[in-house]
């Protein structure tokens, strides 16, 4: 077609992006690829191999290693050597070398930019223009963070070796969210990348080498799934970091759990696309191209559920069954190609069978007629209307090109439709009413929203979810907190257990003067425990102090209901639950004398001992009072005509196991921050001394402390942990007490992959460094990110 054709016709002709200087690359290396350790290529001859392959075409790209767990042993000890050093040379040095690394994304876009199209099969427009330029900005921002981490961050020091994991969809971009953060924190680490999309890992591995990078602080480990559990498994790992499927992520919590790695996850998604009748319409409809079709749908955020409002419902399908017309799909190397390849045949298949069997339970399923090639790993963009709520195609992560729709009427019907989902990790609202979509951003539950946007990301906003999306976040401020971990001060081993002298003495007749069993209390309410037995509390000197109820499976149950059902908490204002606190406080401090002879009875410390720690317990009341409206969030600073307002919200439910030594500020240290948060609790109190926190009871109820907002549960820890961490009702779990029921809760937990803040290690909850401030509240909060771009 002729250039005069073209302006008659207004339509596009090819734009071929050449490839030689990405196949030249993978030539040099004779298309073999062995990993990178220690600041290069490692090729063990006769070592298994396994093939990358273009989507695009079929064709074979390169050879790459299969890692073994012997592997991983070389790449994770070479990272613990280099480790130090980097974390030791301080935060201007590491801000050089990422600043290095930034230029060097820059220096060799191209070249990237095609690797990534040729191995992944995405348009080569999406990784030219969005992906590259994202990677050299998280690079660039995080030289910064470097810089200025001692002063930011005081007291905090680096994990040491940190193992990451990440998927095929945005290889190098999710590369970039981990890598960056962990070296400008002072971490090592070992990377593995996705089995589908090695090639650009390593290309960047080789060029942060060249660019001056210390052998050892980066290293690459290609392979399968099994290469990964290689990784998370080494008990040399301090760290994991992980982005892909919520049942591999699953899988990562239970095989971690009880080892002390920290771990994020950040995972699948069914993200809502909501349009509300007063949106610009077509302007929606260009906002869903990119929530749906960029990368071919293969995003854990894509907008893939859409919501429309009934009015409009009919219009806005014909408006955009009418755009998915004209996009354009085929060779990814053309720059006016709108819709690239599938990764794999197999991920081909899966989407096939989605949509097939939406097709067989009747639903409406739309695909424009555009020209499909009949090599490689295509799919057209698909439009699927009728199906309900709770089908798979609305519940279920499809991960490519596929857009599922239904209506609804109102707005409190839209945020219905869009939490009906085990995800939670981003959200799309339109509507040109700022009132309306503010309103409605704080309800929806997931951990990013934008305003008559979609897909922005950037190094200062933070981006993950809640729920089986995962927990942590990757980017911001926020992002950070992950790869770093306080310096602890005379760390001692929390005692074992007082409590569990035996269940046989609980039935033992009880000392002359005890006459009553202290309650559970649950919703408000002192009630009876369900096992109907009792466990015996003994004082310092060996003698019986009282009895308290024995809780168990049914007593978490009834709890935790009672706290999902105080919904107006969360949504009372700051001022509110401060003044509420501060009557907790008052009230405590009334009786300050009946407390302090409590615990000196349980516990046979000095009476000026006892005295002060009800009077720490009281002010550390005031803290959280004071911090109750006061945990503001922050206005990031993104290239956007636009502000991203960073929220933080309250988990929900918290489920807590308090520590054994200091029995009363040891449960308030936990109650308090979880509350002033606008959450709702369960504590497990002490075990060797629990009647400090059920003497709390009538302080709650004399202190207007809204029914289910604080629950307590005694009894036997090791029998209370698994109901607890495993109810897929609670939100989040704190576990301050000995080490041996570490394991269970953090597997128990992974049910509905419930974030967990699990020490082992005393604290002293005496001092106000170690016993309060800001680790609580932010281990109470979670960070929504939402997106309000403005302007016409």
């Amino acid at each position: 077609m002729d250039v005069p054709s073209n302006f008659e016709s207004i339509e596009y002709g090819p734009a071929p992006e050449a490839s030689g200087s990405a196949t030249d690359w993978i030539g040099k290396h004779r298309g073999e690829f062995g990993h990178f350790i220690g600041g290069r290529f490692i090729k063990r001859k006769g070592g298994p191999r396994f093939e990358s392959k273009n989507p695009a075409t079929g064709k074979l790209l390169a050879a790459i290693a299969q890692g073994s767990s012997e592997d991983v042993d070389e790449a994770v000890a070479c990272a613990r050597e280099a480790q130090p050093s980097w974390q030791g040379a301080g935060g201007a040095f590491r801000a050089r070398c990422l600043y290095a690394l930034a230029r060097s994304v820059q220096k060799n876009s191209r070249l990237l930019a095609v690797l990534e199209t040729l191995d992944n099969g995405k348009p080569i427009r999406e990784a030219r223009d969005i992906d590259v330029p994202l990677v050299a900005r998280h690079f660039y921002f995080h030289a910064g963070v470097a810089k200025l981490l001692d002063s930011e961050f005081p007291g905090w020091e680096a994990h040491g070796v940190c193992g990451q994991i990440i998927p095929w969809n945005f290889p190098l971009l999710m590369l970039a969210w981990k890598v960056a953060p962990a070296l400008a924190t002072g971490n090592a680490v070992v990377l593995k990348p996705a089995e589908y999309t090695s090639l650009t890992a390593l290309l960047f591995a080789e060029l942060a080498a060249e660019a001056g990078l210390p052998p050892g602080v980066l290293n690459v480990v290609t392979g399968d799934g099994r290469t990964g559990a290689a990784l998370a498994a080494n008990d040399c790992v301090d760290k994991i970091a992980f982005t892909g499927s919520t049942s591999v992520g699953r899988s990562i919590r239970e095989a971690t759990a009880g080892s002390g790695k920290a771990l994020t996850l950040e995972l699948g998604g069914k993200s809502p696309f909501i349009v509300f009748e007063d949106a610009d319409l077509d302007s929606a409809v260009e906002g869903l191209v990119d929530a749906i079709w960029f990368n071919q749908g293969q995003v854990c955020c894509a907008g893939s559920r859409l919501l429309v409002q009934e009015g409009i419902a009919e219009k806005f399908h014909a408006k955009t069954m009418r755009r998915m017309g004209r996009l354009r799909m085929g060779d990814p190397l053309d720059k006016s190609i709108d819709v690239g390849a599938i990764v794999d045949p197999i991920q081909l298949k899966a989407i096939s069978d989605m949509v097939e069997s939406g097709r067989e339970e009747g639903n409406s399923v739309f695909q424009p007629k555009i020209d499909v090639s009949s090599t490689g790993c295509f799919y057209p963009p698909t439009l699927i209307t009728g199906a309900t709520p709770s089908s798979p195609l609305m519940q279920e992560e499809i991960f490519g090109p596929v857009l599922v729709g239904t209506t609804f009427r109102t707005p409190s019907e839209a945020v219905d439709l869009a939490n009906n989902t085990r995800y939670g990790l981003a959200a799309s609202i339109w509507t040109e009413n700022i009132n309306l979509a503010l309103g409605i951003a704080p309800k929806l539950a997931c951990g990013v929203v934008w305003v008559n946007s979609t897909n922005l990301f950037d190094a200062a906003a933070g981006f993950g979810g809640r729920r089986e999306s995962g927990f942590g976040r990757e980017g911001g401020w926020e992002g950070l907190y992950p790869y770093l971990k306080r310096r602890r001060r005379n760390v001692v081993q929390a005692p074992a257990s007082l409590g569990d002298r035996g269940r046989a003495e609980t039935d033992s007749a009880v000392s002359k003067g005890i006459d009553r069993t202290a309650k559970q209390y649950i919703g408000g309410r002192q009630v009876r425990p369900d096992s109907g037995y009792s466990l015996t509390v003994w004082d310092a000197q060996g003698k019986i102090a009282g009895q308290v109820g024995l809780g168990n499976r049914k007593d978490i149950r009834n709890a935790v209901e009672a706290a999902r059902s105080a919904v107006g908490w969360s949504q009372s204002t700051g001022h509110q639950r401060s003044q509420i606190i501060y009557f907790i406080a008052e009230n405590l401090s009334i009786r300050a004398s009946e407390f302090s002879n409590r615990i000196a009875e349980l516990t046979c410390r000095p009476t000026a001992d006892c005295d002060a720690e009800v009077a720490a317990s009281i002010d550390r009341l005031f803290t959280y009072g004071a911090w109750a409206d006061k945990f503001d969030g922050a206005v990031h600073g993104v290239p956007l005509r636009g502000s991203v307002l960073a929220m933080n919200e309250p988990l929900g439910v918290i489920g807590a196991f308090c520590s054994d030594e200091h029995p009363l500020i040891g449960a308030i240290s936990l109650m308090a921050p979880i509350i002033a948060t606008g959450n709702t609790c369960v504590l497990v109190p002490s075990e060797s001394a629990p009647l400090s926190a059920t003497d709390l009871y009538q302080v709650l109820d004399t202190s207007d402390v809204p029914p289910g907002v604080v629950n307590i549960v005694t009894g036997l820890k090791a029998d209370l942990v698994g109901p607890l961490a495993g109810h897929n009702d609670v939100d989040g779990i704190w576990y301050f007490c000995e080490a041996g029921l570490i394991r269970e809760l953090e597997s128990a937990s992974a049910g509905n992959l419930k974030p967990t803040w699990a020490e082992s290690e005393s604290r002293d909850w005496m001092d106000e460094n170690e016993g309060e401030g800001r680790d609580f509240l932010r281990n109470a909060t979670q960070v929504k990110n939402v997106w309000i771009p403005y302007g016409e």
